[in-house]
C-alpha cells in the first residue's frame, strides 16, 4: 500500500476512535517469532500497521546477500496474515519518516529492542503514544535460519 493511500484510511479510522498499532522490520524469511510478534501487536489496537524495509534498505542494513525474498513477494506474505491490516514498504533505512506520516498510537518493537532506542518512540510519545518492547522469542531468526541452510544443517 502507498503511504498516500494508508493516509487516507487513517484518517477514517481516527475519526471512529480506532486505535493504530505500528511496527517494522525486513520481515525477510517469515517464521514462528514473527507470526508471534506480529499475533501480540495486533492485540494492542484495533489496525496493525506494518512498515516495511524496502530490498535496497534491507541490503544496507544486512549486506548484499539479503533480503533473500523480494519486497513485493514479502508484502504479499505480510498482507496475508491474519494480524497484519496494512503494509507499506520504506526506502530508509530507518522508518523515522513513516511514523512521523502516520503518527500511530502505539509504536511496538520485538524484545531485543530497548524501549529507548526504538526509532520514532520521540514522534509517538509527543503525541501522547505508547511505545512498547514486546517479548523476543529465542532461537527464532531470519538469520539463523539462513546459517543453518547455508550449513546444511
Amino acid at each position: 500500500m502507498k503511504l498516500n493511500d494508508f493516509l487516507n484510511i487513517r484518517n477514517q479510522l481516527k475519526e471512529k476512535g480506532k486505535i493504530l498499532v505500528f511496527t517494522n522490520g525486513c520481515f525477510d524469511i517469515i517464521h514462528k517469532g514473527h507470526i508471534t510478534y506480529l499475533k501480540q501487536a495486533k492485540k494492542l489496537g484495533d489496525y496493525l500497521i506494518v512498515g516495511l524495509n524496502s530490498d535496497k534498505s534491507v541490503k544496507k542494513l544486512k549486506g548484499e546477500s539479503r533480503p533473500v525474498n523480494s519486497e513485493e513477494d514479502r508484502e504479499y506474505v505480510l498482507e496475508n496474515l491474519k494480524p497484519v491490516d496494512a503494509v507499506i514498504i520504506f526506502e530508509e533505512e530507518t522508518p523515522y519518516n513513516l511514523i512521523n506520516s502516520i503518527k500511530p498510537d502505539i509504536l511496538v518493537k520485538g524484545g531485543d529492542w530497548p524501549v529507548d532506542k526504538i526509532v520514532g518512540s520521540d514522534i509517538v510519545l509527543a503525541n501522547g503514544g505508547k511505545v512498547l518492547s514486546l517479548g523476543y522469542i529465542d532461537n527464532y531468526s531470519t538469520t539463523s535460519i539462513i546459517e543453518k541452510l547455508k550449513s546444511g544443517n
